[in-house]
């Protein structure tokens, strides 16, 4: 494990000792627990911006689906006769 100096500001310190003392946790590991949920949010963002040009480009295409079959679909959800998702084209 390597070790990083970070400069806090005084604000940030103070909240870091009380959310500490209160979960009975480290300081270090409050740090290294943000950071890794703060990439994981950062990862996730960077895959739903890369699925929003593919379908940005998908649309371009000509790729979509009608509103009217969308709507037909969603009408038998939950049904008996509920119907298979719609695919591009019909």
């Amino acid at each position: 494990m390597s070790i990083t100096s970070v400069r806090l500001q005084p604000d940030i310190e103070e909240g870091l000792e009380a959310i500490a003392s209160k979960l009975q946790r480290t300081k270090n590991w409050l740090i290294n627990q943000a950071l890794r949920e703060y990439l994981q949010r950062q990862e996730l963002e960077q895959v739903r911006w890369e699925e929003t040009l593919q379908a940005m480009e998908s649309v371009a295409r000509g790729k979509v689906v009608s509103g009217e079959v969308v709507h037909s679909w969603l009408r038998t959800w939950g049904s008996p006769l509920e119907l298979p998702p719609p695919k591009v084209g019909q």
